[in-house]
């Protein structure tokens, strides 16, 4: 085989961009769908992963999810249930450590990105349950924490077991308690915001702007179109469950629920982001659902101020509309890819929405290589050159024994690719299906280094891997053996 082994190598770091394009993955309405699966249908990892779970501990039902608990029951809207349809919180004081919740955790961090943990709770929960819940996250690096999201609303079953002025305090009693242990992390507030441009003030201003002061990071939930009516009716004309907004109008609002929140903390900017974005295809179709999110990306890549840190796309696979993939009715497992993937393709690789990787120092041979990965958009890398004389037929990374307990997220030619401990090849080719190259090129294949088993086992907020061997390429540039005559 024609085995090469880096020999020009670079320091690299990759940093925050301008906008941070996250995504949701799996919630009442879909489930949750592997990394591994979402990495080569998208082509590059997220800054984050949203997970949407519930947390009602001394509730009866519990901890079975809520439509298994009470199958029974007669429901004509998704939240009438006695608490959220999610994922069922499996850690806490009466909890495991080995609950699906953590398993997807730490498959996200070892796919390189962050975690946010979108968690509704009941507001009634002890200090004790609470500080349960952030010894829970203490070891999962720099993850985002979204309490009681949408908390000005109507709909969710924490608003009939408290009043606002009541849930607007257990945001600030639990932030403060889960971040008492768990330092890394940061509290988000999700409230409905500007809902009406005639008015100054935001919906339920008095009983939240204390949550405003306690949030790390301000965000609002903002549908171009959705249909909150599903899945118990059918989007149709004449029909009032369900609504389609002026993106327009919808993004000066969100532009102003920004303004009202910095003007409550004093004058002083947080980060904010919309938590959940899309446009409903059960409304809008899905040629629509495209047009009216470009308008929106259109709108922020013009304005000229600077207040926009990103958004959470809702979601991957999805059983009505709102996912990138629907969910096949015949088989769970199975997604079916919508047209809106394609255009969600080009912005993940549109460079407002990159992460910025910048080069280093050249690495010496023999040299120790000590890769520090403290987030997505906060990692030390490497990087390797090749000198290609054209498009490759092979191009595939070795991993010695000494290497194989490596956990790697590695790029070449545009495309991402994940190396588990244990593996010993992965074929890159997929790099060069699409985005062939033409003529002698030079290639750079970028890798980090996120913890293999998804917790920072020492510093909170960093992890730190020796690679002590590097990998090898195979690259040949025509079939193994030409047809004989």
């Amino acid at each position: 085989m024609n085995i090469q082994s880096p020999e020009k190598m670079y320091r690299i770091h990759m940093g925050p961009a301008k906008y941070s394009l996250d995504l949701c993955d799996g919630s009442e309405r879909g489930e949750y769908v592997s990394q591994d699966y979402i990495l080569h249908a998208l082509g590059r990892p997220h800054r984050a992963i949203n997970l949407m779970y519930c947390y009602y501990p001394n509730d009866e039902g519990w901890p079975k999810r809520a439509s298994v608990a009470f199958k029974d029951r007669e429901v004509g809207f998704a939240w009438d249930y006695p608490y959220e349809d999610y994922f069922p919180y499996g850690g806490g004081s009466k909890g495991s450590k080995d609950a699906e919740v953590f398993r997807q955790i730490r498959e996200i961090r070892r796919h390189g990105m962050d975690v946010i943990l979108t968690l509704t709770m009941d507001p009634k929960l002890s200090d004790e349950e609470l500080r349960a819940v952030g010894r829970d996250l203490k070891k999962f690096g720099r993850m985002e924490l979204r309490i009681n999201h949408e908390a000005t609303g109507d709909w969710f079953p924490f608003t009939k077991r408290a009043t606002y002025k009541e849930i607007g305090d257990f945001f600030c009693r639990a932030s403060k308690v889960i971040k008492e242990e768990a330092p890394n992390v940061k509290t988000i507030i999700c409230i409905g915001g500007i809902e009406d441009l005639r008015s100054e003030t935001m919906v339920k201003e008095e009983e939240f702007k204390e949550t405003v002061k306690a949030a790390d990071i301000w965000s609002v939930d903002k549908y171009l179109a959705l249909h909150w009516g599903w899945p118990y009716d059918v989007a149709q004309k004449g029909g009032n469950s369900f609504a389609r907004y002026s993106v327009s109008e919808l993004y000066e609002k969100t532009k102003r629920s920004w303004l009202r929140f910095k003007k409550l903390n004093n004058g002083k900017a947080k980060s904010f982001t919309m938590a959940e974005f899309n446009a409903d295809g059960d409304v809008t179709g899905p040629y629509d659902q495209i047009k009216m999110i470009k308008e929106f990306v259109a709108l922020l890549k013009k304005d000229p101020d600077d207040w926009f840190t990103g958004f959470t796309f809702y979601q991957f696979r999805d059983r009505g509309r709102l996912g990138l993939e629907i969910e096949d009715p015949n088989d769970k497992h199975i997604g079916i890819r919508q047209p809106v993937m394609d255009y969600y393709i080009e912005l993940l690789n549109d460079p407002d929405f990159m992460p910025v990787i910048t080069g280093g120092k050249r690495v010496k041979k023999n040299e120790e290589v000590k890769l520090r990965f403290g987030a997505s958009d906060d990692a030390e890398g490497l990087a390797f050159e090749f000198d290609l004389e054209k498009n490759p037929a092979f191009f595939e990374a070795y991993f010695d024994d000494e290497a194989t307990d490596y956990n790697l997220m590695m790029e070449v030619n545009g495309q991402w690719f994940y190396k588990a401990p244990g593996t010993k090849c992965i074929d890159m080719m997929e790099a060069f299906y699409k985005n062939r190259l033409k003529g002698k090129n030079t290639v750079t294949v970028r890798l980090f280094a996120p913890p293999a088993n998804g917790e920072n086992e020492e510093d909170p907020l960093n992890y730190t891997k020796e690679l002590k061997v590097l990998p090898k390429f195979r690259i040949e540039y025509g079939p193994v053996e030409k047809r004989k005559r």
